[in-house]
């Protein structure tokens, strides 16, 4: 059964050259002495040290491979030549695409994209500081939000629903997002018969399995490691399952500094490196040439009472340094940035999502998840949020553009004829360029005191209550036709067919 479902997604990247991301690399916290450290230290660890492999079918590929494995402590053991041969397989490039082509994204190298995160299970509603647990209806919500959001370029499902069962989980998750968002959907899975159906449910919507492939609507994100230097039995077992599928996989860890890894950044970087390189050498086992992202999720912990912080500058520059890893490796990588600890949309909301977005994307972070919508340590989702962040991202992206130097740009033709004295208020080069040199905002507030009371005196948060209403309050259609609907509700077992 696995041989026949073994197809690699061989993307053409090269119809995509027109819509490149963004490129940053301008931030680069390790120099290339300290980048060839963190890898020689991490090869010797999985040479001298090694990895616990918990499952057994993951543990049978590493050892024919060529690993050492001692099967009595599920123990393994790679060489430096084999970790670079299983690594050097992964596409250097990865095609995802959304049900629009103008959501198609290229992600590798140094190009930026950002998008939502999970899995948060509580929900603030618009205008409340109150939590209550997510619903199916929530997420709707959220991928309606996104699809008509600029700056968020993929969606990643951003919560888990307490209406529906485990069983189902994974078809609601994946089917309500393909329903409400034309972007790439991508987010965590839970079981093999749910990765299976989802893949079923993304083949009908793609046309079929080879139209999937080639364009997969979907990735999906299997946490198999477990910092600090284990790989999980049943999330092994997903990754294999995707791997095979031929979908994109991504194989993100969270090593945190002071409790899963040392209190050093440099110390977690290694554990990290280790983490998710044994996660990509995984799926390289599986099925040679499988799309697979080095996933980094690296924080670190409140040395006060050990808890997982989400908001913290660190893990802005750990996420930048791990996007300059991955370029070492030559694989694409999701980053983790834009989350708050604040309970609420406050100063200290705006300040850490703003910072960590800002870093990982100067550094060339490529799939950088969590970028709008969460708070209090990732366990809360916001509509208002989304609105926010997207403003933050639009910066973001703005701060990624650079300064633009041509002749024309140089104006000196034009300083020449205005000359000392003069301005530009009413020149054609001001009209021609104002709006790609300038961002302007949707969010934020730039009226004089006397217009901004005039209006309302409204705060940030109350601006993207409204803009949070304007857009949910539009009719509710799906991106997907209602004949391709009803063929996933009669094909597929479990779906919520209030909402698909």
């Amino acid at each position: 059964m696995h041989s026949e479902a073994r197809i690699v997604n061989r993307s053409g990247i090269k119809a995509l050259s027109e819509l490149k991301g963004l490129v940053g690399g301008a931030y680069r916290p390790l120099g290339k002495d300290d980048i060839e450290a963190i890898h020689e230290t991490s090869m010797r660890v999985l040479s001298e040290v090694g990895i616990r492999v918990k499952n057994a079918e993951a543990l049978e590929l590493f050892a024919s491979a060529g690993a050492t494995v001692d099967r009595e402590k599920n123990l393994v053991r790679i060489e430096p030549e084999m970790v670079m041969d299983l690594v050097s397989k992964a596409p250097h490039t990865i095609g995802l695409y959304g049900q629009r082509p103008e959501h198609t994204l290229e992600v590798g190298g140094e190009r930026v994209y950002t998008g939502t995160g999970g899995t948060a299970l509580y929900v603030l509603e618009p205008g409340s500081d109150e939590k209550r647990r997510a619903r199916l209806s929530d997420l709707r919500d959220m991928a309606r939000l996104v699809d008509a959001l600029d700056n968020i370029d993929f969606f990643m499902l951003p919560v888990f629903p307490s209406d529906v069962s485990e069983e189902h989980v994974d078809v609601n998750r994946f089917g309500t997002a393909l329903t409400y968002t034309g972007k790439h959907v991508t987010g965590g899975v839970y079981t093999a018969d749910g990765v299976r159906n989802v893949i079923r449910m993304a083949e009908i919507i793609a046309g079929s399995r080879y139209a999937l492939i080639e364009k997969p609507l979907i990735s999906m994100v299997t946490c198999c490691g477990i910092s600090p230097f284990v790989l999980d039995d049943h999330y092994s077992a997903l990754a294999l399952e995707v791997a095979r599928a031929g979908i994109p996989v991504i194989t993100p860890v969270e090593p945190l500094c002071g409790t899963t890894a040392p209190i050093t950044l440099a110390g977690n970087l290694v554990v990290q490196n280790v983490d998710t390189l044994a996660g990509v050498m995984l799926t390289q086992l599986a099925n040679p040439g499988t799309p697979v992202m080095y996933g980094c999720i690296s924080s670190i912990s409140d040395m006060k009472d050990m808890k997982y912080l989400s908001g913290a500058v660190e893990m802005g520059i750990m996420n930048a340094a791990a996007s300059q890893l991955a370029n070492y490796y030559d694989l694409p990588i999701y980053a983790t940035a834009g989350m708050s600890d604040s309970k609420t949309l406050d100063a200290q909301a705006g300040v850490e999502s703003a910072m960590t977005s800002l870093l990982v994307a100067l550094a060339g972070g490529n799939f950088i998840h969590d970028a709008a919508g969460l708070l209090e340590f990732c366990l809360c989702a916001s509509l208002e949020k989304c609105v926010m962040d997207d403003e933050i991202l639009g910066m973001v992206k703005r701060a990624l553009q650079g300064v633009k130097i041509t002749p024309e740009t140089l104006a000196f033709d034009l300083l020449k004829q205005v000359g000392p004295g003069g301005h530009y208020v009413t020149s054609r080069h001001t009209r021609k360029h104002m709006r790609e040199e300038q961002y302007f905002p949707r969010l934020c507030d730039r009226q004089t005191r006397e217009e901004w009371l005039k209006s309302g005196a409204l705060d940030a948060r109350q601006r993207a209550r409204r803009k949070v209403e304007e857009i949910l309050g539009r009719s509710a259609d799906p991106v997907l036709p209602e004949e391709t609907r009803r063929t996933l509700r009669r094909e597929i077992e479990g779906l919520d067919t209030a909402l698909i």
